[in-house]
């Protein structure tokens, strides 16, 4: 049953547009819809009742929905960003926005929402003359022919090695945040960085779901050159043990022969090890500042059949 309570008791779309930046903010950067919606629930302190509001004619939640639409409004001035379905991710724009006052973020949102109805109406009136014959109304604009060619040894190398020195010098806690990102980007939900020293290495924890089946793991992060050895991976899994599902350790480094055997000993909980190389092509599969252009290579062989049987 629909609850009566007027939605007019809930807050607008518009007010929810300040505290999504905070929340991206205070969540590293990066959130899930889930985990907005419930810093949301928190930070403005919504009852139960505010939240079984829904809307007469569809029954749709109406708090969920308002919050949903404030996101979207936040894509216009450039305050986030929606790389894939369900990720929400703050911008640097967005970043300067978090200490704004409220109503100048609103102003923002709503001067580039003005903009873009703007810019529809012009695209639909040259789509509506162009349908008419007149041609001079159709844009033009030039097609990127893309060809898929796969890297060469070399040039992978090339490239990876480029994105480790990168990811080596890093601050501590930028290398966090990014990790986090990665695992939302990748299915995690509730990815927290504790950022908590003496925890047995421990860094963060979140929850992976696949399909039916959720799993709590533990992971941590070895921003370094060097080989992570056994010890680490014995010390961590002592240190998540009676606490997690999983564990994961993603490193800059490599791991050493030991490393890998203790991460998969039987009798003990196995750890999942993320080396340099397998970082460097998940961030490049997620287009997380990494981006791949396509470039066409000419090959020219000389025919010497041809020439001779002139």
């Amino acid at each position: 049953m629909t609850d009566q309570t007027s939605p007019l008791s809930i807050p607008r779309h518009e007010d929810f547009m300040l505290p999504i930046l905070k929340v991206l903010d205070s969540h590293g950067g990066s959130a899930t819809n889930e985990e907005i919606e419930e810093a949301l629930i928190e930070m403005l302190g919504m009852t139960p009742q505010q939240m079984d509001v829904t809307y007469p004619t569809s029954g749709a939640a109406v708090v969920p929905d308002r919050m949903s639409w404030a996101r979207s409004y936040l894509k216009y001035p450039g305050l986030v960003d929606n790389p894939k379905r369900g990720m929400w991710v703050l911008t640097d724009d967005g970043r300067q926005a978090v200490s704004m006052p409220d109503e100048k973020v609103r102003r923002m949102v709503a001067d580039a929402y003005n903009v873009h109805q703007i810019a529809l109406a012009a695209r639909r009136k040259a789509k509506e003359a162009a349908a008419m014959g007149d041609d001079a109304a159709t844009p033009t604009r030039n097609e990127e022919i893309i060809l898929h060619d796969q890297p060469t040894e070399e040039e992978e190398a090339e490239w990876s090695d480029a994105l480790l020195k990168v990811l080596r010098t890093m601050p501590p806690d930028a290398f966090e945040r990014l990790t986090q990102r990665l695992l939302r980007e990748s299915g995690f939900v509730r990815v927290e960085v504790t950022g908590k020293s003496g925890d047995g290495g421990i860094d963060g924890a979140g929850v992976l779901r696949m399909n039916l089946i959720s799993f709590q793991v533990l992971f941590q992060c070895k921003r370094y050159a060097g080989s992570v050895s056994s010890p680490t991976v014995r010390d961590f899994r002592g240190a998540m043990q009676g606490r997690a599902d999983k564990g994961l350790i993603i490193t800059t480094g490599t791991f050493t022969t030991d490393a890998r055997k203790e991460a998969t000993r039987d009798g003990a909980p196995a750890i999942d090890l993320i080396d340099g190389e397998a970082l460097c092509q998940l961030l490049k599969e997620r287009g997380l500042g990494v981006r791949v252009r396509q470039v066409i290579h000419e090959e020219v062989d000389i025919v010497s059949d041809f020439f001779a049987e002139i």
